[in-house]
């Protein structure tokens, strides 16, 4: 399901890699409920390429502040050393290098012997580029691309790109006369595609090479899309091809962050989704995607799915897991135990993609229960497959199981709630902007 790793772990700007017959993620740590983008670690979890419901944690892999269990990892102090979007390369000696964007520091290179870590500090970037082109010297947000012939790539940027190679003998020192600046534009040209908001530069850059083709994919000004560009070169010129998700269609939006990958020869984009009514506490969120024969990705929808074919109606789903939100509800952190759909509201709408019910054609009807946190109203939860309602649930003021017997489908659907009430005249008006219950997980009934 998505989020892929467990519900209460935040996970974002995922970085995916295949090493051996394990996918690595690497990406930023956010806190539920935070007001900030990310923390000061950076943890990995791996899964085997055969088997992507197995996931499991490595721990902390980095730090730059000391904590319960570990001192920092880096050896310098300022008032602000936030760790953000880390990517992982494997050097020519074997090694597995990270490296990371920190508020405050001219980048972090650091080493590890395996690919879970824990990285120790190598150095920062040794280089002359003008500080004015990597936004302090910061380096923010990189990738790096190991290519075939052994030399290295960084791409960087935060409103304006640029890239340099790296000293593949040491992998943190910039190589003299390398630079080269808005390998993504990020104003308009008459040149090269760029000439709508959605091909422009904004941040996260992440290189893959896939049957020699070189892909950048990068947060567009268009945000919460993942866009992506391609060339010939690693150091380009780069040509807009699309993009491949928009983590804001019916759903809340903010910023996107992630990468492409293939595994067990299925190819996957790897995105994050906000929680708690912001734009941060992000949780890291997969799509199944093709890379067609002439390079370009098709878009690809955001689903409920993960790494599923499909969803079980007859299987409890926790109500998180939606990857339609249109109104005023969002998903919310209670507890390490309870996270729910809050603030829900007459006119909101809530769904899930995709659920396969089966080919059961003698029953006409089957059950529905859902757990709820009653708020002291009265509305109604109508339940659609696709298009077609099949059943309204009555809620009331009290928490606990509501019920309804819906009609029977059969076959994959996507499931939506729409909530509305029996509020009318001038009473309606004490109840338009009040929140009506919470949704915490449901089920059909054979």
């Amino acid at each position: 399901m998505n989020p892929y790793l467990p519900n209460w772990e935040y996970i974002p700007d995922g970085e995916p890699r295949v090493f051996g017959d394990r996918v690595y993620i690497y990406g930023s740590h956010d806190q539920a409920g935070s007001d900030e983008f990310c923390d000061y670690k950076l943890k990995c979890w791996s899964a085997p390429v055969n088997d992507l419901t197995k996931w499991v944690c490595h721990g902390d892999i980095f730090h730059t502040r000391d904590d319960r269990d570990h001192k920092s990892d880096i050896d310098w102090n300022t008032d602000e050393t936030r760790l953000f979007a880390p990517d992982v390369v494997q050097g020519k000696d074997g090694k597995y290098y990270l490296y990371a964007y920190i508020v405050n520091g001219r980048g972090c290179v650091a080493v590890s012997d395996k690919p879970e870590g824990p990285f120790k500090l190598v150095s920062q970037y040794k280089s002359n580029i003008p500080d004015e082109i990597t936004c302090n010297g910061w380096f923010i947000d990189p990738g790096v691309l190991v290519d075939d012939d052994g030399r290295t790539y960084i791409y960087c940027g935060y409103l304006k790109s640029f890239l340099a190679e790296i000293n593949s003998d040491n992998m943190y020192e910039v190589i003299d006369g390398s630079c080269i600046e808005h390998f993504i534009p990020c104003e308009p040209t008459e040149k090269g595609g760029f000439t709508e908001d959605e091909s422009l530069f904004f941040e996260a850059c992440s290189p893959r090479k896939v049957n020699g083709t070189y892909y950048m994919i990068y947060s567009p000004k268009a945000c919460p899309r993942l866009a992506y560009a391609t060339s010939d070169s690693p150091t380009g010129p780069y040509t807009y091809r699309g993009y491949i998700i928009d983590a804001g269609k019916d759903y809340p939006g903010g910023n996107d962050h992630g990468s492409i990958m293939c595994i067990n020869g299925q190819w996957y984009a790897f995105y994050h989704r906000m929680t708690n009514g912001t734009i941060m506490s992000r949780r890291g969120c997969v799509e199944k995607i093709e890379i067609l024969p002439d390079g370009t990705i098709p878009t690809v929808e955001m689903t409920s799915l993960g790494f599923e074919e499909s969803l079980n109606p007859y299987e409890i789903t926790p109500a998180d897991i939606a990857c339609v939100l249109k109104g005023k509800a969002f998903i919310t952190e209670k507890n390490i135990m309870e996270r729910m759909i809050t603030n829900i509201h007459a006119g909101d709408e809530i769904g899930y993609k995709y659920f396969d019910f089966g080919e059961d054609y003698s029953s006409k009807t089957m059950g529905f229960t859902a757990r709820i946190n009653g708020l002291g109203c009265d509305c109604h939860l109508h339940i659609y497959a696709d298009d077609e309602e099949i059943g309204d649930c009555i809620i009331g003021h009290d928490s606990g199981l509501v019920n309804a017997i819906v009609k029977n489908v059969t076959g994959r659907h996507a499931v939506y709630f729409k909530v509305t009430t029996d509020y009318h005249g001038w009473t309606a008006d004490y109840f338009k902007d009040r929140s009506l219950f919470e949704l915490i997980e449901f089920v059909f009934i054979k």
